[in-house]
Formats: structure tokens, sequence, C-alpha cells
């Protein structure tokens, strides 16, 4: 038998060995006699699994001896996608598996499309972490990621006469063969009880229980983990209970439990619903802390150096309830005093700050916190005291040079005035009183007021009788780095958000412009784009090493590589056409530009912006001769994404795309001048699709409101032209790619609040705009009352506010549009700048990003086995 060593210390053998091993699994793991595709992926998975495992243990091993700096990532998604063909291809033995699948009848793609994707997450953040877990394990860094063991996702999005509905996503049902359950790694997470001076005694508890799913890096023998946890009673059954024929005590441990994996953020509407989400996110934090410790401890007897050994990387602001919990451990746990408490606490977390949305900077209510968690309502009321007192100079003395600034511009203005009214007695009087006013205080303690503004604790300016714990500023007191992720989103937090923390730490606030594996997001979702690049460059070495992609320009000006490129750009809206007819039943011709518009529905990100300006090219279409019809550059307007189950306008929007798409494509006389499709339940996988078929790709958020966006990057790495604001990493992509490239188009971030402030007297309308509205009103694509709500918000400024400038951007957008349309008749101009997209943004791979937490944030180095 011909073994040999995989790049990444797993056992690898040719393809009769892989072959053998599959149908072992097959016949004695699974105890299956038939070779149907679900089997094979079944089989085929877990001989995967079993190398995997091999390539961690002995990471582990190897970190063990060495007892390196860990890096542990907190985050409350992981959108991780299917992991078979990332695995057989960071292991380096894609061509054994695809060979032996062959011989044993079955194919590589057919077993693959089995795979159901991980439902650990929802959006960029959960898919910029998996990305981070690939870079780290990739460049060898000791790390690993934690998280919550889902059982159904956030939901599976489907839909149902024209409106999302949202059903449970079973992915776990046929059992997942990438994770290990760990049993013998348990801890015990309180909730609720009572305190007596500061001990807590928890009135409920719950089981955490780790299960690993391994990471293996790529062309290393590196494999790290991402540790999930899954929560267990402390009691299964009540047996009294039971016997007593109460069955709902018997079980409402299990029941409380099981809640708490059950769904990716369950709705916070109601107080139940709060009190669930913090649940969850306490639940993995204190896991984490406590699995973390534990390890630390195999080796070392003094907490006090924890921070040496350990940075926690809190992902958003979902983990932040890590800051009242280490502190808890050390001190309520561990004997530690509460100052030697704090300074191992704001040396050891580190904060990621992704948004400025107010709803996503989460404010629990002390009542909240004080309820589930009461020692930590109790610690986070101790910090908030000292972090104020440790301030109250500062603030003092910035106080007081603002006094003596309003005193200075009083006393000049009084004097002013004597000047002016000298020769008049009644000059006089008004210059003393003027004088008098100046010298005067308000008597209130200017110095408690200013100190509000730094507070952790603060008052719901909704409701003046709610306290807010405000945990992004937890975050920023109990951190030693904030970092944003994209250059303009660092400069919003800290002139935004954050502006009295810079004023006090300035070197605590960083920028690390996010990044996507270039693995996953090229390399394997697109091989055929892959293998031209790698036939230009004479190596694949560009899928490690992003910036060798530079080395691509001068082919953009060769016509048979333009040519090539475009037929695999070609091929893959091939691809993605059979799958719009499978899953809608509309036929789209790849003779048409394919326009993409996938992310999260939210009113920020504009979906709703792109739908009226394909009402408005519909209506132009229909009003032209046949003629000027040929003139027209053909469209399919792909939408995904989910809107929040809660989320009213949101799922408004949804079903407004539907309502186009519907009418639209039964149109005969518009035939595939225009179609619109609407792909339900957007993932990782449904992404791997799409973005190599993209054209055109649409991150139109209102500037200022998106931190970064990583699907931008994504497109942009395989050819996609962009048409957006100049909002998150669209700034450095065009810096990148140049903003020629680009379609830019809306105002500035640094004009929005004006605008905002201005909306409701603007009158400069497009009629465009107008025109597509009132088209919805008269109900050309039905349900006029149940869009009117949806219309009035952006267009009726007695029922709405337009927050997110609608109506400001139009007819930019418009314009835009119409840049794109003239490019686009242009194919060999169009293929030599989807070539430069593609060359010149190996910045944004996540190895670079990685590569700088490392070296500026957690100061871990690689730890490669020899």
């Amino acid at each position: 038998m011909n073994k040999q060593a995989t790049s990444n210390g797993a056992a690898a053998a040719d393809a009769a060995a892989v072959a053998a091993d599959i149908e072992a699994q097959r016949r004695y793991r699974l105890a299956a006699k038939s070779s149907d595709p679900q089997t094979m992926y079944q089989a085929a998975a877990w001989s995967v699994h079993n190398k995997l495992v091999d390539a961690f243990d002995k990471t582990q091993e190897y970190w063990k001896e060495k007892d390196p700096k860990h890096v542990y990532y907190l985050s409350a998604e992981f959108l991780m996608g299917r992991t078979l063909t990332n695995a057989v291809h960071n292991l380096g033995l894609e061509g054994e598996y695809a060979e032996a699948l062959k011989n044993l009848g079955a194919d590589m793609e057919t077993v693959r499309s089995q795979e159901l994707d991980a439902a650990l997450g929802n959006g960029g953040l959960g898919r910029l972490a998996a990305c981070f877990l690939d870079s780290m394990a990739t460049l060898d860094l000791p790390g690993w990621g934690y998280g919550i063991r889902y059982r159904y996702g956030m939901f599976k999005q489907a839909v149902k006469d024209g409106l999302q509905v949202e059903l449970p996503d079973y992915w776990l049902d046929a059992g997942n063969p990438w994770e290990i359950r760990r049993p013998e790694t348990q801890f015990k997470v309180g909730f609720y009880g009572s305190l007596d001076g500061d001990k807590w005694t928890p009135s409920e508890e719950v089981v955490a229980e780790a299960y690993d799913v391994p990471i293996p890096g790529y062309k290393t023998k590196t494999c790290s983990t991402l540790r999930l946890w899954d929560a267990l009673p402390s009691s299964e059954l009540d047996l009294a209970a039971f016997n007593a024929g109460d069955y709902v005590k018997a079980v409402e441990l299990k029941r409380k439990a099981d809640e708490i994996t059950a769904v990716l953020y369950p709705n916070d509407a109601t107080e139940e619903g709060k009190e669930l989400r913090l649940k969850q996110q306490f639940f993995f934090v204190s896991a984490s802390l406590q699995d973390t410790i534990a390890r630390y401890l195999e080796k070392h007897s003094d907490l006090s150096g924890l921070a040496e050994k350990a940075t926690f990387q809190m992902n958003d602001t979902h983990p932040t309830i890590a800051v009242a919990e280490l502190m808890r451990l050390l001190i309520d746990v561990h004997g530690m005093d509460s100052n030697a408490a704090w300074g191992v606490t704001t040396k050891a977390l580190a904060y990621t700050n992704h948004t400025v949305m107010p709803e996503a900077l989460e404010k629990w209510p002390v009542r909240v916190i004080g309820k589930l968690l009461p020692r930590h309502m109790q610690l986070i009321e101790q910090i908030n005291t000292q972090w104020l007192a440790s301030i109250k100079d500062h603030v003092s003395a910035k106080v007081a040079k603002e006094q003596a600034a309003k005193k200075a511009e009083a006393a000049a203005a009084a004097v002013k005035v004597a000047a002016a009214a000298a020769s008049a007695a009644e000059g006089k009087e008004a210059a003393a009183e003027e004088a008098k006013a100046g010298e005067e205080v308000e008597e209130v303690d200017l110095v408690a007021e200013a100190l509000k503004a730094y507070s952790i604790v603060q008052e719901n300016q909704w409701n003046k009788d709610e306290m807010l714990v405000n945990m992004a500023y937890l975050a920023v007191v109990g951190s030693f780095a904030v970092n944003g992720v994209a250059a303009i989103h660092s400069e919003i937090i800290k002139t935004d958000i954050f502006p009295h923390f810079v004023e006090l730490f300035p070197q605590r606030f960083q920028n690390k412009t996010n990044g996507v594996t270039l693995r996953r997001w090229l390399a394997y979702c697109n091989p055929e784009l892959s293998a031209l690049i790698t036939e230009a460059l004479g190596t694949d070495a560009w899928v490690k090493d992003a910036t060798l992609l530079a080395k691509l320009k001068p082919f953009a000006e060769n016509a048979e590589f333009r040519k090539r490129w475009r037929a695999v750009k070609q091929a893959k809206k091939a691809e993605l056409a059979a799958h719009i007819k499978d899953v809608t039943g509309y036929e789209v011709s790849t003779n048409s530009m394919f326009d993409i518009h996938v992310k999260r529905i939210h009113e920020y990100k504009r979906q709703f912006m792109n739908a009226l300006s394909i009402i408005h090219r519909y209506s132009e279409i229909k009003a032209m001769s046949p003629e000027e019809r040929k003139k027209v550059v053909p469209r399919v307007c792909v939408f995904g994404g989910k809107a929040a189950s809660a989320y009213y306008m949101a799922k408004k929007i949804v079903a407004l795309v539907l309502s186009i798409a519907e009418t639209i494509n039964n149109d005969k006389e518009v035939g595939d001048l225009l179609k619109v499709v609407f792909l339900p339940n957007y993932n990782v996988t449904e992404a791997e699709l799409i973005i190599p078929a993209a054209e055109l790709s649409q991150h139109i958020s209102t500037a200022g409101t998106e931190a970064s966006g990583t699907s931008n990057m994504k497109f942009a790495l395989n050819g996609s032209f962009i048409i957006g604001t100049l909002d998150g990493a669209n700034i450095e992509i065009g810096e990148n790619t140049g903003f020629e490239n680009l379609f830019i188009f809306g105002i500035k971030a640094e004009e929005i609040n004006r605008l905002r402030e201005e909306r409701k007297d603007f009158k400069d309308y497009d009629p465009r705009f107008i025109a597509a509205l009132d088209l919805i009103k008269s109900g050309a694509f039905g349900r006029p009352d149940y869009f009117d709500d949806l219309v009035a918000s952006i267009s009726d400024m007695n029922r709405g506010n337009d927050w997110f400038l609608l109506a400001n951007d139009f007819a930019s957008y418009m314009d835009a549009q119409a840049e794109v349309d003239a490019l686009y008749s242009d194919q060999e101009e169009w293929t030599r700048r989807s070539i430069i997209y593609t060359a010149s943004n190996g910045f944004f791979s996540s190895d670079r990003t990685i590569d700088q937490y490392a070296r500026e944030i957690w100061n871990v180095q690689p730890c490669a086995q020899p």
C-alpha cells in the first residue's frame, strides 16, 4: 500500500486505500447496505473525520508540549458552510477522494451536495468568524473558536403565498460527522438565584458539554478546533414528579436546558426573549472561560499569568459579558482579590466592534441582568463605580476648561454689547445684565452630568425609569484593545460611538480591515477560475499568498486570456441558471447580465431601493418600441437573504421582491430583457454558487452604516463589479482596484446627520422614484394595502422618516446603473476590468487580517509542528 504523509500530518493513502476506508465506514460505522448518495457522503465524511482527528490530536499534543500563548475567539456565530470539500482540499487529498468515490460508483459533486450547511450563524459576522478560524490554522497560530451548538440554527427560510416563512433548520437530524462529542469536558453554568454579600447561589443550573469541530489549515500540519457547547440539564428526568403524574415538571429542567441551544438569536421583543438571549450569551462565555482556565491550570499554578498565555477576542457585543464573568471566576472561584482580577481581565480581553447600528450595540436592562445574573450585575456596578472614580479628575478638568471657555465667550460678548451700546444708558444696563449672566453657573453638578456620558450603566433615553447596561462600553473599559473592521468604520467608532473613551486612551483603538479565506471563496468555490489563475501565474501559491494575484494584471490586456476568463464566467452563470430553474421554476438567459444582491435583509442595506430601480427598468422597457428594446442590456436580478422573524419591514421587502418577480417574469412582452429572482434560504452553499456567477454585485447601504462587509470582497475576488456607496470596505476595494472600476454613487458618511435632520423638508424627489412608488400603491404588483406602510416609510414624512435616505440617493443610484449598462455593452472592456478586480484585491485575504491581529493585538506567535 502506497502510504504517504499529507501536508498536515494526517494519515494519507492512495485512492485505493481511501476507497477501502470509505467502504469500511459504510459497512461498519453506518451499517448500510445501500450506496445511495447520502450514505456515500456519510461514509466519505467519516473517513475524512478520522484523518482530521489524527491531525487535531498531534497539533494539540505539540501545543501542550510547547505551551505557546493562545487566542480564544468568542463568537455567537460561526457560519461554517459545508465541510467535506474544504477539508479534503486543505488536507491535500481532493484528488484521492474524488478518484476513490469514482471507483465506488459515485462522484464527488453529487456526494458533497448531500451535506447540509451547519446552521451555526446567519450573516457576515458568522462567516467572518469561520474565515478567521481557517486562517488561524493555516498560519499555525495556536487558537480555538468558541460558540454554541445550535440545534435549529436561526431558521430555514421558505416562501409561501409570496411571503417569507420561518421553519426550524433540522441540520443535525442525520448526525454530524464533523464533530467530536467530549462528554469528559463539562462545566456547570448557573442562573438566577440570590446574593448574600458577594456570594452568589444560583437557583438554576445547566451543564455545558463540549463538541469539537476540527479546523484543518491549508498546506500545514496544524489542525485547530471550533469548540461548541451544548446545554444539558443537571438532571434529565425528575422521576418522582413523573411517577406522581406531573409529566411537565418531570422534564422541566431538560426543557430549560434545550431552550438555551435551540435557536440562534431568539426573538427578544418579549421579556422572556431578552432573558433567553442573555442566557445564551452567558452560557457559552462562562463555559469557554472555565474551559480555558482549566486548561491553563494543567500547566500553571498562578492565574496572575493568564494573560501571558491567553487572549480572548470578543467578536462583537454578544460575548462581552465575559468582562464580568472572568472577574467572577477569578475572584469567587479562584480566590483572587478584585484589583488583581481586574488587572488580569483587562490584559486578557480584546473587543471587535462590528456595527454602528444602535440595535446591534446591545444594551441590557439592569433588571434583566440583575434577575438572571445577580452577581454579574453587582460586579458591573462595582466596575462602573471604580471606572468613573478613576476618570473623575480628567472629567473635572474637562468641565472646568469648558466652563472657562464659556465664561470667556460670554465676557467677550458682554464687552461687544457694551461697546456697541456705550452711548445709551439702556445699553449699559443691557451690557451689565449680559456680564452678570456670563458669570452665573447653573446650579447642577456639572461633573456628575458629564460623567454620565462615560458610564457603563445609563438611563434609557426612551424610558427614564429604566437603567441599561451598555455592553459595548463594558467591553471598551474591560479590554486592552478595541478594533473596527474597515478604515471608515474604525474612524466612525472613534468619532461617533466611543469619542469619550478615545480621548482617554486613543492607543487602545485600532483598525483591522476584514478579509475572507481565498481557499473557500475562490479556489474551492470557483475551481475553473482557480485553474485559469494558477495556469497564468505558473503556481498555486496564490491560494496562501494572495499578494501573488497582482501578477494577473498584465493578463487583462491579453485578448485570448480575456476570452477564457469570459468562458469561465459563462459556465458559472449556466450553473446558477440551472439552480434558479430547480428552485424557483424561472428560466433565465445566460446572455443577460447577472446582477446580484445577496445579504441579510435590512432597511439600511437598501434592497428596497434596488427593487424600486427594477420597477423603473420594467416600466421603461414596457414603454419602449421594439427597436428601442434591441438596445436594452438584459438583466437577471438575483436577491437572497433572510429577514429576521420579528423584523416587520424587512419581511415586507422580501414580499415586495417576490411580487415584483412574479409580475415581471410572467410578462411575455418583457421576456428575457428583465428577470427577477429571490432565492430562499441564502446560506454559504448558495453563496458558493452565486458569487462565481456574479457580474455585478450590489453593496448599496447608506454611507456610514455598514461596518465593513465581506461579501463585497468575495465578489471582487471572483471578478464581479461593485455598485455601491462609499461605505465599509467598498472604500478600500476602490483604493485597491481603482475607483474608476467601481460604480460609486450616493451621499457621503459625513453628510448623513445633516440630511436626516433636513429629510422632512426634502422636496427634490426624482420622478422615477415617485413613479415606482406609485406603481406599488396602484396594486401593479399586488397587495397594495400590505405594502402601504413600506411605501410610506420613505415617502410620507408624517408616517416615516426615510432614515436610510433612499430618496436622497435614488437619482445618483440610477445614474450609476446607467453607467453599468454602458460598460457592459463593451464586453472586452468589461472583461478587462473584471480581471483587474481579481488581481487587485489580494489584500482582502483573511490571512492578512489574522496576521495583523496576531502581531498587533494578540501577541500570538505561529507554532508549527516540524
